[in-house]
């Protein structure tokens, strides 16, 4: 799914400009990236939950060279599909 996908969907349903469309996805985006940082997640009813989980630092090793590298302590997004979207597909 893209960005483009969304705005057509939105442009079908609502019968607007293609601009108008893009607009309307772009602050749909922006909205929920603001929620995940401010909140660290939301649910949307019948569809999941998303989730702002730390992970911790860790030693990887580079696939080209086998070499151990260090990764950082960062954030990641996680996903849980509601009974609903999991019952639909």
């Amino acid at each position: 799914m893209s960005k483009a996908f969304i705005a057509a969907v939105i442009q079908d349903s609502i019968d607007c400009t293609g601009v108008a469309a893009n607009q309307a996805a772009s602050d749909l985006i922006a909205a929920i990236v603001k929620e995940l940082k401010r909140e660290g997640g939301f649910t949307l009813p019948s569809f999941g939950t998303f989730t702002v989980k730390k992970t911790k630092a860790r030693q990887a090793l580079n696939p080209r060279t086998g070499e151990q590298v260090k990764v950082k302590a960062g954030k990641t997004v996680r996903f849980k599909a509601s009974p609903n979207l999991k019952k639909a597909v």
